[in-house]
């Protein structure tokens, strides 16, 4: 293979910019899917992100494309998500990469992930074409938009292609730009074998496939070969390129290709993303540097409602996290619940996007318990605690300090909702630092403000205020002190641990109050009382009951003494007391889903 002959390159954008559409055009174009067989997200292979409308995980592709210099091009296509959540597949999918083409929307403009990407693009020294997408849409501005490339990404004029991803206008420009401008992948094929594994997926029949992009050297099928990380050795069962959608074998894979191979790997944890690939034989001496590895900002358990399905719910894990490796989790227990897994995510969106696709592609049955960000915690004999979960908040009067994580929050939103969107970010502890007017009509304004704040509801209650014209993106600062406590929910007495949040004092009363009404309404009403209480320690700041449902014991009393039905009444009144001692309160799914959306 020519190395002067391979382009590889990404598509990336904020969410909803048109990238998905922009690469079935493209795919079309190259012949890679006739019109026949032609959707729409063609590389979009999940139901879910079908349903969604979202781009959920990166996808590569190898199309053939002979450009108008007469040459046979080879393109490795990576698609890649926009929402914030999924920051983590961008990085490792540009780490495999020479080029990325940024879409902006012709009428939405200039994002704050869109911003968040090009300097993501930058980090990694991509060469990046920009293009403006929906130029078809009746709104579209293509000169406001252009300004803003300008002005906020120091783009020249000449180098902004216009395109309709929807029609095809345009998109074999950007092909013909891709060719020409994006530079060929710079490797030795003679050297030592340096394979960079930045995708893998779980084939009942294969086993996990490992998706590399080869940096030097070369591979060929039955060659042993050593992952660095976790030294340990396999032997290549099937080597090959992921080419017009299809798997496809091939007998070798050299420096700046980019491929999948099979080695009967089984278990999912012998494989880490980022790793470098080697030959046993002829090791190299040393592993590339991989990607950065983002930590996890936000978590909550997860449990099987089966107690018996816990050991699939392993197994389910293990594998999902072959295709998302920003998804962490650990082993826990919990009185209510029994076994289950804490888990990291990215974000909220990221939380919901596991949980579905969990019960969805592995057939569980789950109950998540309320999202919590990682707390520190300064004990007073000098020990520091990371507490990502209620239980592992120590006594009051062993803390010393407790600080929470606070984030960079980048907005841009139109210029006639400053007001508001200042409002609310500063109702949720945002301190102020820069205000910045983009091409008349749009501001960017930059927050230091608690995670906590703006992991929940933020992000929904910012696209209700500019009617779905705001974005933000957020990256993790520091750490800061916060007046911290643990705000229970009891049940009849019962400490519900699924329910349990670590909260600032401040807002504890508010939050304590709108989860009992809001269990409320979700609670069906049993045969007896139930009582629910947010409690902080011993002392109750919220309680509600629900009454219980009502039984007509003396309909078959006719006549005779008064005393007769206060016997009855007397024994009702026994046994709804010894049920309230001993019942079971079956608390439906929904609510505690209805839970997370609540917000002090």
């Amino acid at each position: 293979m020519d190395n002067s002959l391979i382009r590889n390159f990404s598509i990336i954008a904020h969410i909803d910019h048109g990238k998905s559409t922009l690469a079935d055009r493209i795919l079309e174009l190259t012949g890679a899917v006739d019109k026949r067989h032609a959707r729409e997200q063609l590389l979009d292979d999940m139901d879910l992100e079908r349903e969604r409308g979202i781009t959920i995980k990166a996808s590569s592709v190898r199309l053939n494309y002979r450009a108008s210099d007469g040459k046979n091009y080879i393109l490795n296509l990576i698609d890649t998500p926009g929402h914030v959540d999924f920051t983590y597949e961008v990085s490792k999918s540009l780490a495999a990469c020479e080029g990325a083409l940024l879409v902006v929307d012709a009428v939405q403009g200039v994002e704050a992930q869109t911003v968040a990407n090009f300097y993501l693009a930058k980090e990694n020294k991509l060469v990046i074409i920009p293009v403006i997408n929906k130029i078809d849409m009746a709104g579209a501005d293509i000169n406001r938009v252009k300004t803003q490339l300008i002005e906020m990404l120091n783009f020249k004029e000449e180098e902004i292609l216009a395109v309709s991803a929807k029609e095809g206008t345009g998109v074999p420009e950007v092909l013909e730009r891709v060719v020409r401008i994006i530079p060929p992948p710079k490797s030795n094929s003679q050297g030592p074998l340096r394979a960079l594994v930045f995708d893998c997926r779980y084939d009942t029949f294969k086993g996990v496939v490992v998706f590399v992009r080869v940096m030097e050297g070369k591979i060929e099928t039955a060659k042993n070969i050593r992952f660095m990380q976790t030294a340990k050795d396999y032997k290549i069962e099937e080597l090959g390129v992921f080419a017009d959608l299809k798997y496809t074998k091939t007998d070798s894979l050299a420096g700046g290709e980019v491929g999948y191979l099979t080695a009967n790997i089984r278990d999912p944890k012998e494989v880490a993303i980022g790793d470098t690939i080697t030959e046993t034989r002829h090791p190299a001496p040393f592993a590339l540097p991989g990607f950065k590895k983002l930590k996890p900002l936000v978590f909550c358990g997860i449990y099987p409602v089966n107690a018996k399905d816990f050991n699939s719910l392993r197994q389910a894990m293990d594998k999902l996290r072959l295709s998302d490796a920003s998804f962490v989790f650990e082993q826990e227990s919990s009185i209510s619940f029994g076994y289950g897994f804490r888990c990291g995510f990215l974000g909220l969106l990221h939380m919901e996007i596991v949980q579905e696709r969990l019960e969805r592609e592995y057939n569980l049955n789950l109950i998540l318990t309320v999202p919590n960000v990682v707390y520190r915690i300064k004990t007073k004999d000098g020990k520091v605690i990371e507490a990502d979960n209620p239980a592992k908040l120590p006594p009051p009067q062993d803390i010393a300090e407790a600080q929470e994580p606070y984030t960079s929050l980048l907005m841009i939103v139109p210029t006639e909702t400053i007001e508001q969107v200042c409002e609310l970010a500063k109702a949720r502890r945002g301190i102020h630092r820069s205000t910045d007017y983009i091409s008349g009509d749009r501001v960017e304004l930059i927050f230091d403000i608690p995670l906590a704040e703006i992991i929940v509801d933020f992000y929904d209650r910012i696209k209700s205020i500019t009617h779905g014209y705001g974005s933000i993106d957020y990256e993790f600062k520091e750490y800061l002190p916060v007046d911290l406590v643990r705000l229970d929910i009891l049940i009849n007495g019962t400490i519900c641990d699924a329910f349990s949040s670590l909260i600032q004092k401040d807002k504890a009363q508010t939050k304590g109050r709108m989860l009992v009404e809001k269990l409320k309404e979700l609670i069906p009403r049993q045969l007896f009382e139930v009582t629910i209480q947010a409690a902080i320690g011993n002392k109750i700041i919220a309680s509600d009951k629900i009454r219980p449902l009502g039984k007509h014991v003396t309909a078959k009393c006719y006549g005779g003494d008064i005393t007769r039905k206060r016997k009855l009444w007397e024994k009702q009144k026994m046994g709804k007391k010894r049920m309230k001692q001993f019942g079971k309160i079956e608390i439906p799914q929904e609510a505690f889903l209805e839970v997370l959306k609540v917000s002090g």
